[in-house]
C-alpha cells in the first residue's frame, strides 16, 4: 500500500496535474472529459493554482505517492455574493490507487477545510448515476441526491443520467 501525503497544489505541480488529468481521462468514462481532453495547458493550470491562493473558498488538494499524483480533489466557489457559499466538489483518483481510501480521505479533508474557511456552508457535485461506488461514497458523507439530469451524458451512442448532489455543512 502506498504512503500517501495530502497537500495543497502548488504552481510547480501544474505539469504533473495536466498530465494526470489527461491520463485519467482515458482510464474512466465517468469524468467529463476523455483522454487528452483536459481543457488547460500547463501555463493555464499554473495560473489557476496561483489564483486559488487569493480565494478563501476554493482549493485544490493532491494525494501524492512520492512524486506521483494518486488523486486530485477540488472545491471551486463562485466569487458572486449570492453563490459563494456553495462550493462545487470535483474528485478523481487514478485507477491503480482506487480502493485504498484515498478518495474518502480527500473528501474528508475538503469537508473539514470547507467547514473552517468561514464562507462555505454547502457543497455540491454532479456524478453519473451509474457510478455506484462514487454515489455510495458521497451518500456516506451526507450528500443527498437533489435531482437527476436525464440523458445528460452521451457516450458511445448510449445516454446516461447525471445526479446532482449536495449537502449543507
Amino acid at each position: 500500500m502506498a504512503q500517501i501525503i495530502y497537500r495543497r497544489a502548488q504552481g510547480s505541480d501544474a505539469g504533473k496535474i495536466v498530465d494526470f488529468y489527461n491520463f485519467v481521462g482515458g482510464e474512466t468514462s465517468y469524468l467529463s472529459f476523455e483522454k487528452d481532453e483536459y481543457p488547460m495547458n500547463v501555463k493555464e493550470q499554473e495560473d489557476e493554482i496561483r489564483s486559488l491562493e487569493d480565494k478563501e473558498a476554493s482549493i485544490m488538494l493532491l494525494a501524492m505517492d512520492k512524486d506521483e499524483i494518486a488523486g486530485i480533489a477540488t472545491i471551486h466557489s463562485s466569487a458572486k455574493v449570492k453563490a459563494r457559499h456553495d462550493g462545487e466538489l470535483g474528485i478523481v483518483v487514478a485507477k491503480k490507487y482506487q480502493g485504498q481510501g484515498i478518495g474518502t480521505e480527500l473528501i474528508r479533508q475538503l469537508i473539514e477545510w470547507a467547514k473552517g474557511n468561514g464562507v462555505t456552508t454547502r457543497i455540491s457535485l454532479d456524478t453519473r448515476a451509474d457510478n455506484v461506488k462514487a454515489v455510495e461514497l458521497y451518500l456516506k458523507f451526507g450528500f443527498v441526491v437533489e435531482g437527476c439530469r436525464k440523458n445528460s451524458t452521451l457516450l458511445d451512442g448510449k445516454y446516461y443520467d447525471l445526479y446532482v448532489m449536495g449537502m449543507m455543512l
